[in-house]
């Protein structure tokens, strides 16, 4: 039997959610029927490792490897046309910005691949595959430089909540065969901005795998590292450390309730731009001895597990991997009241919902702290709920061999 080929392209094997969500559709598909050619921009990242044996990682290309390293570097290694098109495209994008009144850099992506596409070379010679995914925006590569009869352009967060120039962006969507959505609500933000496109999605699950998370969870013991003592309650939280995770709000949510008496210590891992500021709002607070950044950790299961809340109080979000990771680790889960957060649990179900307001949220979250009963039937219902999602995959099988 013929294998059916697929392509996948996105940026590098960083520690992320998106990332995250990749290795678990690479574990998910069927390597008996499906060969997988996986491009990455830059061999780089801690997931780098996670990638399953059965894919077959196309090299590195010199070019593609450009993609988020200063521009003075690239001067200086004589990518003089990439470093020029990206000066261009960042003076292009403070335009934008003034223009819209945004602070938003999400536009930065389109309008650095429109100015460098030109410069980077076809991928063709890896032949014609049956479906090329795009993982992840700007999409221009996968449009542009791959040669496959379906093409696919996937969608992993809440597009009201970003500035980007539709007049760029909507021909490059309109292109592609299918849109792929991770959950209804991303599916209903995005169509509120391109209603256009609305025929072109398919909803997929980011993919995950129970056994595995339960598996990397029992591979350390981080109580110590933790340091909990009996009196103390353990908040633990996980992403990127950007504004759109709002953790340094976090902050005084947490600051507010040790003011009610509450022994907190929450734990946050992750990297990111906000570090400087989240880090000065702990001092502002004199949260020093109560709210922590551990940084990135290539498995944050053991924390996870480790915890007695699991915390994602986020601005928005497509759908956060993390608050499934949770679940299935059994950790009573907050989130925020974000414009998606309806589809990142069953309220009152698996998990609850919180004020964006910090002093409310803090109130709500005390509540849930003392209301026992709610917590056991909360863990009673995680515990009987199947959170295997793997079969999803059979969705892109489906696309493949359609006529």
């Amino acid at each position: 039997m013929v294998k059916k080929r697929i392509f996948i392209s996105t940026y590098y094997m960083e520690i992320g959610g998106v990332e995250r969500s990749l290795i678990g559709l690479l574990n998910s598909i069927d390597y008996q029927s499906y060969e997988v050619d996986l491009f990455l921009h830059r061999h780089s990242g801690a997931f780098m490792n996670l990638i399953p044996s059965s894919v077959n990682l196309l090299p590195e290309n010199n070019n593609y490897a450009t993609y988020g390293r200063p521009v003075k570097h690239l001067i200086k290694e004589g990518f003089w046309c990439i470093g020029i098109a990206r000066t261009i495209a960042a003076l292009r994008t403070k335009i934008f910005q003034k223009k819209n009144q945004s602070t938003d850099d999400s536009s930065s992506l389109t309008y650095s691949l429109k100015y460098t596409e030109p410069f980077l070379p076809s991928l063709k010679a890896y032949g014609v595959y049956d479906l090329a995914i795009s993982f992840l925006m700007p999409h221009n590569i996968v449009l542009n430089k791959v040669d496959a009869k379906k093409k696919l352009a996937w969608i992993h967060t809440d597009y009201s909540k970003i500035d980007l120039n539709k007049k760029i962006e909507l021909p490059i969507w309109r292109k592609f065969d299918y849109v792929v959505s991770i959950s209804e609500s991303v599916t209903k933000t995005f169509v509120s901005v391109m209603p256009e496109l609305e025929q072109k999605i398919i909803e997929i699950e980011n993919i995950l795998s129970p056994e595995m998370v339960r598996k990397q969870a029992q591979e350390a013991n981080v109580e110590k590292e933790l340091r909990k003592e009996v009196s103390e309650i353990i908040f633990c939280s996980v992403g990127r450390l950007s504004a759109q995770k709002n953790f340094d709000q976090a902050v005084y949510i947490c600051k507010y309730l040790v003011e009610m008496g509450l022994n907190i210590k929450w734990y946050v891992i992750g990297d990111g731009p906000e570090k400087t500021t989240i880090h000065n709002n702990i001092i502002k607070a004199e949260m020093h001895s109560h709210f922590f950044l551990l940084g990135e950790k290539v498995n944050p299961y053991p924390y996870m597990q480790a915890c007695d809340f699991y915390i994602q109080p986020s601005k928005y979000e497509g759908k956060a991997v993390t608050v499934r990771e949770a679940q299935i680790l059994q950790k009573l889960v907050i989130i925020t009241r974000f414009s998606t957060s309806a589809s990142q649990l069953r309220e009152n179900f698996d998990g609850i919902i919180v004020s964006m307001d910090n002093e409310k949220a803090a109130n709500e979250i005390s509540e849930f702290i003392f209301d026992i009963a709610k917590q056991k039937d909360l863990l009673g219902n995680m515990k009987n709920t199947d959170y295997s999602n793997q079969r999803v995959v059979e969705k892109l099988y489906a696309l493949i061999n359609e006529n």
